[in-house]
């Protein structure tokens, strides 16, 4: 819990956790960083105080990450409001989720299951990732995107349908602080 929750706050604030004076302040201050602090403490030791405090933050932010979601270390919470993560997702390291998100679970039909999120990905704003669809490493999900279907790693997805545009480093600049 804890390296993952420092790779957290290094990719949120861009201060090394270690060396942080305002490490608490900001902990206070930033949901986003008090949410993934509780998400991580749940997750860890599941321990009953951490559950209503996350269930707390869940109604109050509509960050609904659910605590059986696989996520890598290093998330970033951008705009955190409304971001939505199904049970099973597997998230890899160094991923970017903005407002609106919504990574979910298909139900039936050929890509029944769930996401698989690489490493170094940016989740514009109202962006949906559903079904059971690989998204390969350096990739951008653009706002307002639609994903049901794999994603070949260095790439761009825009628009609904999405379509898929080849570019070498495609998150660079986008994805920063790099853990």
């Amino acid at each position: 819990m804890e390296r993952n929750y420092k790779s957290d706050f290094y990719r949120m604030t861009g201060i090394k956790f270690e060396k942080s004076r305002w490490k608490l302040i900001k902990l206070l201050l930033y949901h986003n960083l008090r949410y993934m602090y509780i998400y991580r403490k749940y997750q860890s030791s599941h321990n009953f105080i951490y559950k209503l405090l996350l269930y707390r933050l869940t109604r109050k932010y509509g960050l609904e990450i659910s605590t059986e979601a696989n996520l890598g270390e290093g998330i970033y919470l951008g705009h955190p409001y409304n971001i939505t993560v199904a049970e099973g997702v597997v998230i890899g390291k160094n991923v970017n989720l903005h407002k609106g998100c919504t990574i979910g679970r298909e139900n039936r039909g050929l890509r029944q299951g769930v996401p698989h999120i690489g490493d170094s990905v940016f989740v514009g704003i109202n962006a949906t990732i559903v079904g059971d669809c690989h998204i390969g490493n350096d990739v951008v999900i653009a706002p307002n995107a639609f994903v049901n279907f794999d994603v070949p790693d260095h790439s761009i997805v825009i628009g609904n349908p999405g379509e898929i545009h080849h570019k070498k480093n495609a998150s660079a600049g986008y994805v920063n602080f790099l853990v």
